[in-house]
């Protein structure tokens, strides 16, 4: 099969999704309703529950949850082949990921806006809220942690081990903050229509992507510019800056403006990969790759974002359900965001298979498990290499491409952190709930800085010997498992939901149960491999004790799950109330959100 045809299928399979699988969950399965009140107009604070258009709101969730791993985790799991990693993404998105991401942002606007760790309390009890917070917080900050590394690593202009870097996006990057909170201001507090000015910023920042690919390093030489320690430290202070201001001021704004750079990224590159129509260089399954893992289940592992991400939970319910403005609105930014994230997936797959020149190149990058999953410039360079040649099909010179998809990648990974950053300090907010610390002002700033701090020691605290390597590429190995399990425990507290409504639990019931098994199945065999890494090496004595830890973390919320049903326990009977369909008295959301938009 061609590539051009197998990509025509999988736009098909999205198509279909959304047009009636997603349509069956939104009126079926979850009833939504915009006859009922979200947590953004209830609990309105200006900070972080704010009623959002919904064009806005899904780039805000888009280019939260696309981060790098939609680019890189393809990047590794083709060596399986392009038909396992095609299924999955495509499969996957449509009847795992997407479903998670939906079911998790409504669970979670139905419960006045709190997170998905707060939510199990209400279905679950309180000793489950605490395993997930537990979870979550350690997920986020080893993931954020190795993101601020890596972002450093891509500003500078050698990246470790002695790549090429991308300092082309610093000014960019930069230059983006300054215009979304402009717009932000302009938009929120003068009241002026969205559409003049999303063309404006669009084009400054098409401007300044420009100017970044003329100036890359402001005219500075190469041994002036700052290094990946100095990047680090001005990257924390953005996250925790991000992290306290008001949503709409940058946040929001910003991550809105980034998702249409990638619109442009991915509606230029599909359109130059079918001008283009290469051939497939990899093969289209390979079963036993030399060095690899199993196919099963770590195929599922390696390709977390693009398919099916326990991250997106908390991101659906962090900062989207405070946002969302309408029921409704739930599909289109739930489901249909998570669809957007697996076009960037199987962009990935595509350009890791097809953007090569022949065969011979992609086996040797791809000779075994080790050269393909060596870091990130294989990663890296496999994805932005492909793409440049499928946007060279449509006549775009090879420097300016590569510039531009490049531009693109450190973006996203920049987006990423300042979401999430925010997660983390909302989950470190609601454990100081659970401790009785009162919900004063000044929690916001302490419980930020805090994240960046927990941020800060994995990116910079070194163990092993010698030197050593950051924490967070040390434990790195573990956050596949981690991510996946989250989707795994998020998807079981919206089936715990549903079953307690009284509705069809099987759309959830089956992805839970196939991401529950897939990943405890890949947890126990690293943990043997932790235990017993192969002759004439010792144990991983780090691994095996953090990864012991998270498998009773996650074996424990199973069985606070299984003795929730076996009590028959109701959300209306809990703490954390999950509300019925509303009454005929209940008021009407607005149609329309404040300021009014184009």
């Amino acid at each position: 099969m061609s590539p051009a045809i197998a990509a025509l299928i999988a736009l098909a399979g999205y198509f279909a999704g959304y047009r009636f699988y997603s349509a069956f969950l939104a009126k079926r399965v979850f009833g939504l309703d915009d006859a009922r009140r979200t947590p953004a107009h209830e609990r309105n604070d200006g900070v972080d529950y704010v009623p959002t258009n919904r064009y806005v709101l899904f780039g805000h969730h888009y280019a939260s949850i696309t981060g790098l791993a939609p680019m890189l985790g393809p990047a590794v799991a083709v060596i399986w082949g392009w038909v396992p990693a095609m299924l999955w993404v495509v499969l996957g998105a449509i009847f795992v990921g997407c479903v998670h991401d939906m079911g998790a942002l409504v669970v979670s606007m139905r419960a006045k806006g709190f997170s998905i760790g707060k939510v199990a309390e209400g279905i679950l009890g309180k000793r489950a809220k605490t395993l997930f917070h537990l979870i979550i917080f350690f997920g986020i900050g080893l993931a954020m942690g190795v993101f601020v590394a890596v972002i450093a690593q891509l500003f500078s202009v050698t990246m470790a081990g002695g790549a090429k870097g991308y300092p082309q996006s610093v000014l960019p990057s930069g230059g983006l903050m300054i215009v979304s909170m402009t717009i932000g201001w302009l938009y929120y507090r003068k009241g002026m229509r969205l559409l003049p000015l999303t063309l404006v910023g669009f084009v400054i920042q098409l401007a300044l992507v420009g100017a970044g690919m003329q100036w890359p390093t402001f005219g500075l030489a190469a041994e002036r510019w700052p290094g990946a320690a100095t990047w680090t430290w001005i990257l924390l202070a953005y996250a925790f800056a991000a992290s306290v201001l008001p949503v709409w001021t940058l946040l929001q704004p910003r991550d809105f403006l980034n998702s249409l750079l990638l619109y442009l990224g991915l509606g230029g590159t599909y359109l130059g990969f079918f001008v283009l129509r290469p051939e497939f260089a990899a093969d289209a399954f390979d079963p036993s790759p030399p060095g690899a893992p199993s196919m099963f289940p770590f195929v599922f592992i390696v390709i977390a974002c693009g398919a099916a991400s326990g991250f997106h939970s908390l991101v659906s319910s962090g900062t989207t359900a405070k946002q969302i403005a309408k029921e409704s609105d739930a599909r289109f930014v739930g489901y249909g965001g998570m669809l957007g994230e697996s076009l960037l997936g199987l962009l990935a797959v595509l350009a890791c298979t097809a953007g090569f020149a022949d065969s011979s190149l992609w086996h040797e990058h791809y000779r075994d498990f080790g050269a393909a999953n060596a870091g990130l410039a294989p990663k890296v360079a496999a994805f932005v290499g492909g793409c440049t040649r499928f946007l060279s099909g449509i006549g775009i010179p090879e420097l300016v491409a590569s510039s531009f998809i490049a531009t693109v990648v450190v973006s996203f990974a920049l987006t990423t952190l300042d979401s999430a950053t925010r997660l983390l300090r909302f989950n470190i907010e609601e454990i100081g709930e659970t401790l009785g610390v009162p919900a004063k002002g000044w929690v916001r700033y302490v419980s930020s800085a805090m994240a960046v701090g927990v941020i800060a020691w994995f990116a910079f605290f070194r163990v092993g010997e010698g030197e050593g390597k950051p924490a967070g590429f040390a434990l790195w190995t573990l956050f596949g498992i981690v991510n996946q399990l989250l989707a795994a425990l998020a998807l079981l507290v919206v089936t715990l939901y549903l079953r307690q409504r009284g509705r069809t639990i099987w759309f959830t019931a089956v992805p839970m149960a196939f991401m529950a098994v897939s990943t405890f199945t890949a947890m126990v065999f690293k943990l043997i491999g932790f235990w017993n890494p192969g002759p004439g090496k010792d144990p991983q004595w780090l691994l095996l004790a953090v990864g012991a830890i998270l498998f009773v973390l996650a074996s424990w919320l199973l069985v606070e799950a299984g003795l929730s049903l076996a009590r028959g326990d109701r959300t209306d009977s809990l703490d954390i109330p999950v509300d019925d369909p509303p009454s005929s008295s209940d008021p009407a959301v607005p149609g329309a959100e404040a300021p009014p938009s184009s």
